[in-house]
């Protein structure tokens, strides 16, 4: 089983963070099991959405998943708190540009 995983799976440093993705992609597994956890995606949508890895590789990245649950959610959270701290640091230009509008409503 892990020699299957392991023809889908790669992990190389310099490379998405050195997480472990996709072989030959830049889809981390985390991006898979986000999608297909908190998102509903199922492996045939997933492969849908991106045409160039296949249900072969949805399904590796979802057992890698399992396989190091602890692990990858620890990275889904740290990369959920780094967005939240760059959202909270960098103001969105719609936002700005959506309440200046509103402000000239008034």
């Amino acid at each position: 089983m892990a020699a299957v995983i392991s023809e889908h799976i790669e992990i190389t440093p310099g490379i998405c963070g050195g997480k472990p993705r996709i072989a030959g992609h830049r889809i981390r597994v985390q991006d898979i099991a986000v999608w297909h956890e908190q998102m509903g995606m199922s492996p045939d949508e997933i492969v849908s959405r991106y045409p160039t890895i296949t249900l072969a590789d949805v399904y590796a990245a979802l057992a890698y998943y399992h396989d190091h649950f602890q692990e990858i959610r620890q990275q889904i959270q740290e990369s959920q708190a780094f967005v939240q701290e760059l959202q909270a640091k960098i103001p969105s230009k719609v936002q700005q540009k959506l309440r200046g509008q509103n402000l000239g409503q008034d």
